[in-house]
């Protein structure tokens, strides 16, 4: 992702995420910090139809966001953003990888079980809607889970 992305990523978050979507500014300041920061766009046919950011503050990376177009939903997408942002958090030696997930989510939780996640914690009421987060970890011991 680069700072010429920003406006398109941001009209698809407010689409994907009405309630909880993060506003623009956002991903500016998330562009803004490298050295701790990584975000990604995925295209099709010149156009970005996914996106996905992580946090890497030693010994912990944490997925911050993916999100896939609904209509290019199944198309392995959103397992080649995981696939990359676990691949950098293992770059940056991180020991382990967390994310939040929407309780009702669970196209995202089977992907995220699929590589090796293990739900440790529920955070009740974390949207904006009242919706529970699942909290997930991946412990990174080997490559082997990363390239799952």
């Amino acid at each position: 992702m680069t700072p010429a992305d920003i406006d398109t990523v941001a009209e698809l978050e407010t689409a994907l995420f009405p309630v909880d979507y993060w506003p623009r500014q956002m991903f500016v300041d998330e562009l803004s910090q490298p050295q701790t920061r990584s975000y990604l766009v995925a295209e099709q046919d010149d156009r970005i139809v996914g996106y996905a950011g992580l946090m890497c503050v030693l010994p912990l990376a944490d997925v911050q966001t993916i999100a896939v177009l609904p209509e290019c939903e199944g198309q392995g997408i959103g397992t080649a953003l995981l696939r990359a942002l676990l691949a950098e958090a293992a770059t940056r030696a991180a020991d382990d990888v967390l994310l939040e997930v929407r309780a009702d989510n669970p196209r995202a939780q089977q992907l995220y079980l699929r590589f090796g996640f293990e739900q440790i914690h529920v955070r009740a009421r974390y949207y904006r809607d009242g919706t529970d987060a699942l909290i997930m970890r991946l412990r990174l011991t080997s490559t082997e889970e990363v390239t799952a």
